[in-house]
Order: structure tokens, then sequence, then C-alpha cells
């Protein structure tokens, strides 16, 4: 076999955590190898070394490529040996053009002037390579993600990719973006370019790969070849978590209520474009202790119908009606919506939901001041005992309540956005994609609470881009698409494909 990346003996430390612990990883020449691992395992920290994010000097072990020892500095040293790594928030300047951001920083240019002609020339061949007719001159801000990603992978083309690492690269695509996705490294390793490819999702996983590293809490736990003999989904679970998991979906027996929440003939306009609604006449309920679904592709409406819900933070020309208990409801700000029982748990934790440069206890209790203050003035002992107990409650893995919310993992990050709005004390949770880019072992953690909150009595409206998820966590699905609610079906009488028909009806 030809390796071209080995990566001995690993270790990085960070204050309080072993994020590597004596890691090692040998990849041969043009094979696309996975790399497995719950969130907080080490997956990204290892290729961040790798890439130079985190130089030489600060961890310990060597790096092996293309036959020569590498002390890298900085991602320009990396990249210009070919390694590029596409990190799951994409590094776009939205308002800048395809062509500007494909080549920000490796300009085309002669006597310090760039040429543009040149530039939208060669942007054309790049997006040629991996499949888009978009204009070169075209706003980032105008695609949409799929295209976006796409565009990240032909940027990593124009810098002479030999080593192409994605980390999470379908995390927020739709299927058939994902399809295609996975299609262009398999085009990729036929004309030599070796992948890394981060992911969660098994099945893709199994398609693509041909080997399977798995790393858990920091250290390399096997490696799996996909070409001697079949690996399966529970094989990578069992190495990622370190247990047999025969249920993804943990055990419940409902015990629904009457009716909690009801939603009437809620209609939303797009807030820039007037002529567009958004959200069309859509009628939904949820009872005491029910987990209600809301299935549909991407753009189908359903975050613009829990985001206008949720005190109209999104839409505009906003109409329809919402009671609670059999009361009518004013959530026309996120204020009022908060003091009616409503809380949101956004499908983007990072943008919206966490306040990443504060620590897990200020982000804890930004919901619920009140509860932490006395006399308009907040209990700063209150608000630790809360956040203390939020982490033991929710097994939030952090050394200290004191932490940033960045240094977290996407996992540990959900569980912080979670406790918020348990400490607001809501009646009715909008879950917004609540398991999106997290591992197994986490979403089943997330998926025990959501079944807790049930049990409490709570009602919980769970909007999900995963059907298998939805049909083993659910009592009620919608189905939801262009804006309008297309069907309903009992959890004892749904199926993928049955969800996929009303989709696709007329």
């Amino acid at each position: 076999m030809d390796t071209i990346l080995e990566m001995r003996s690993i270790t990085k430390t960070f204050p309080g955590v072993k994020a590597l612990d004596d890691v090692s990883l040998k990849v041969e020449r043009g094979e696309i190898h996975a790399l497995c691992g719950e969130n907080g395992a080490g997956k990204s920290t290892l290729m961040k070394v790798l890439s130079g994010v985190y130089p030489i000097g600060t961890y310990e072990g060597d790096i092996l490529y293309d036959g020569g020892v590498q002390q890298f500095k900085n991602i320009r040293d990396s990249e210009d040996r070919g390694i590029i790594i596409i990190h799951q928030e994409l590094a776009l300047v939205p308002l800048l053009s395809i062509a500007e951001n494909i080549f920000l920083g490796n300009e085309i240019s002669e006597n310090g002037v760039i040429n543009w002609p040149a530039t939208f020339a060669r942007t054309g061949e790049l997006l040629g390579k991996v499949g888009l007719r978009e204009n070169p001159a075209t706003l980032v801000t105008n695609i949409g993600v799929g295209k976006q990603q796409l565009v990240e992978i032909a940027k990593a083309l124009s810098k002479k990719v030999k080593l192409l690492i994605l980390d999470e690269p379908t995390a927020s695509l739709q299927e058939n973006d994902s399809q295609k996705l996975l299609d262009l490294l398999l085009e990729f390793k036929a004309q030599g370019i070796t992948s890394i490819l981060i992911s969660h999702k098994l099945n893709e996983i199994n398609r693509v790969a041909d080997r399977i590293t798995i790393i858990r809490d920091g250290k390399a736990i096997s490696t799996l070849d996909c070409h001697g003999g079949k690996v399966t989904e529970d094989d990578i679970v069992k190495d990622m978590v370190g247990r047999d998991m025969a249920h993804r979906y943990p055990e419940r027996t409902p015990k629904i209520g009457s009716k909690l929440m009801e939603v009437r003939n809620w209609t939303v306009t797009h807030p820039l474009h007037p002529e567009r609604q958004v959200v069309k006449n859509v009628n939904i309920n949820v009872a005491a202790g029910e987990v209600v679904g809301i299935a549909g592709l991407m753009g189908a409406g359903r975050t613009e119908l829990a985001m206008s819900i949720f005190g109209k933070s999104y839409g505009a020309d906003i109409k329809g009606d919402v009671t609670i208990k059999g009361q009518s409801v004013d959530v026309s700000t996120v204020e009022k919506a908060i003091a009616s029982g409503l809380a949101y748990v956004t499908e983007d934790r990072k943008e919206m939901g966490l306040v990443l440069d504060e620590s897990i206890t200020t982000n804890i209790t930004l919901a619920n001041l009140g509860g932490v203050a006395e006399h308009g003035v907040i209990n700063e002992g209150a608000e630790r005992s809360v956040a203390e107990e939020y982490r033991q409650k929710i097994n939030i893995r952090t050394p200290s309540v004191g932490q940033k919310v960045v240094n977290l993992s996407g996992g540990n990050q959900q569980k912080v956005v979670l406790s918020k709005w348990l400490f607001a004390g809501p009646e009715v949770l909008i879950l917004d994609e609540p398991t999106r880019g997290i591992d197994v072992g986490a979403k089943y953690e997330i998926y025990t609470i959501i079944n807790q909150l049930a049990a409490d009595g709570k009602g919980v409206i769970m909007i999900s881009s995963e059907m298998s998820e939805l049909l083993g966590m659910c009592d009620r699905i919608y189905v939801m698409n262009e804006g309008e609610i297309k069907g309903e079906l009992a959890a004892n009488d749904a199926s993928q494909e049955k969800i996929m028909r009303m989709i696709l009806k007329a």
C-alpha cells in the first residue's frame, strides 16, 4: 500500500482536558478514509493538528505526509502541501461572489492587479468539476447551502488538493445534495485525490469509505476495513460508544393528556418578498405528554412556522391564533411567547441558540434571569448552582460550568441550549433539528431528555429531517411541504414511504 499520511502518537491537551491521547492514524493514497466518534471524541481536533490550525509545538507526536516529516506552523503551510480542510461551518463570505470566494487570499493577479477575466474563466472550470452551473459572479448569499458546500470544494480544487478533509460536509444538506456530494468524493477518488471524511451519518460512511477509524475519548479505538468484509452500523456504533446499541431510541410508554397547545389558521409572509407566503393556513396541535413531529424536505416551511410562532421571530404579515390550555395567548414578541409557556430550540445553535464566548452558566440562565435574581440583581451563587444542577441532570461533559460554550463539543452545546429552555419552565417546547450534527451517543441522551419532558406532561413539537428519528420518537407526525400541512399520521401507521408520498403529492 502507498501511505500518503501517517500521524504517530499525537497527544493534544487543553486546560483540564486531554483531547487526544497517543492517537495514531494511517491513510493510504487515493482512499476515502472515514473518521467516526462521538462529539468531543477528538476527531476535529486531530484534523486541526494535521492542517496546522494547531501548529507544531502545541501538540506531541509526528506527522508524516507524502514521504516526509511535516512541521506545519499554520494552515498556509499545510495548504501549500496540498492538505485542504473544509470545516463544518463554511468559511465563505456571503456578500462576495463565488469567484471572489474561491480565490480569496489566493488571487490570480498580474503586477498586483487582479486579472478578473482569468479569475472568472478559472472559476467556471472549477465549478464544472464539482457539477455547479452557477455564474461565477453570483453572490454566495444567493445560493443554497448545498451549493455553498460545492463552492468550498471548488475552492479546495483551486489549491491543487492532494488530501481533502471534510468535517461533517452533509450535516446541513438535504438527501439529494448529500448524495451528490458523496458521488463527487467517489469521482475525486477515481482521480487519485485522497479524502478524510468526518461524519455521523453511518449510512453515508458505509456507502463511500474504504476504511473507518473510530476515536473514543481522545483515543484511536479501531480501524475497520470496509473491503475485508461487511462493516455494519452496529460495528461502528459499538466502537464509538463502547457499548451495544440494540435500540437507537429509548423506550417510552406514552401518557397523553388533554390538548395543550393549538395553532389555528397560521399564515406567514416572507420578510423580504411580500408576494410570497412561506406558511399557508397551517393548523396543528400538541397534547400534554405528547411528542409531535413535523416532517418535510428542506424549504418546506417548518423552521419558518416554528420561528413565527415563537415571538414572531421570523416573517411578516403573520396571521392566526395560538391557544395554550384553551386560553388565547399573545406570542407577538419572544418575551411574550416565553411568558406564555413556549420555548424554541433553534436548528442553528451557534448563531441563534448560544452566546459562544460566554460561560455555560451564563447561557443556561439567559432565558430566565428572574429565576436567579434578587431585587433585579443576579445572584451569582444561585446562577452557578442552577448551572451545576443542569450539568449533572443532563450530563453536560465539562470540567467546569465556568467553561466557555465555544470550547464544548456539538452534543454538549446542544445540551446547554436545552438546559437554557428547561430552566425557563415552558409548557411546550419546539425542537428544531435537535440532534443535527451530533453523534449517536449524544443523540440517545437528547432522546432520553425529550422522553422525560413528555413524561413530565410537557408538549413537544419536534422538527427533523431524519425520518427514522421522527418515526422512532413521535406519537404523531405532521407532513409539511411548500408551506402547507399535507397530512397527519399516527406513529403506528407511519412509514418513510407514506411520509414521502404525502410530501410529493400535489
